[in-house]
């Protein structure tokens, strides 16, 4: 089972020119529709004199939805070329900005296309790049007589622990590897008294 996906740990930069025009492109790690338009709106300020302030972005570890906008650029010169650049490097959780300053002499088409996807890929080479493990977000709930059973699997399992309650009714959440848990949720299946119920994936 694939559970891995790749993104980018902290912002970075990158910067393209052909004609006198210039393409600023910026990175950054995302996990929100709310924090990419923020994001957006900052570099519009910092740039409020650029004629161009296009995106793509990505979201989802394995339901992944994305999005791409030229700006006012001719259709599918900017947005889909950067955009194209995050696919083919299998990023998601990113946003990726190209600001153009516009040089006087028009590019055309394909000049435009290759001016966005080389600023992205700039800004992409810049990045580091980590590629993260999808967990599975798990309770159990369990009483007090089953703690040493419980604590005995979660030690051999080396399993992450995010939240604990130990008194007389007990309380653990845990994190788990995707592609391990059905076998986890069997061990812990086997004991009788234990609780055991799916919560949200975490990031």
């Amino acid at each position: 089972m694939e559970d891995t996906y790749k993104t980018v740990s902290a912002p970075s930069e990158g910067l393209f020119k052909d004609k006198g025009s210039r393409f600023i492109s910026y990175l950054y790690p995302v996990t929100t529709e709310e924090e990419i338009k923020e994001i957006i709106q900052q570099v519009k300020k910092a740039h409020h004199s650029a004629r161009h302030h296009c995106y793509a972005w990505r979201l989802g570890r394995e339901n992944i939805r994305f999005r791409a906008n030229d700006d006012g650029e001719p259709s599918s010169t900017a947005g889909k070329p950067i955009l194209g650049q995050l696919t083919s490097f299998e990023l998601t959780n990113v946003l990726l900005v190209v600001v153009r300053y516009f040089g006087g002499t028009l590019l055309g088409t394909s000049g435009l296309i290759n001016a966005y996807r080389e600023a992205a890929s700039e800004a992409i080479g810049n990045a580091v790049v980590e590629t993260r493990i999808i967990e599975a977000e798990y309770r159990l709930q369990f009483g007090y007589n089953e703690l040493n059973q419980v604590m005995q699997i979660i030690k051999n399992e080396n399993l992450k622990q995010t939240a604990i309650q130990l008194e007389e009714s007990c309380r653990i959440d845990l994190s788990v590897r995707k592609s391990e848990a059905v076998r986890i949720e069997n061990l812990f299946g086997n004991i009788y008294g234990v609780t055991l119920s799916r919560l949200e994936e975490s990031c």
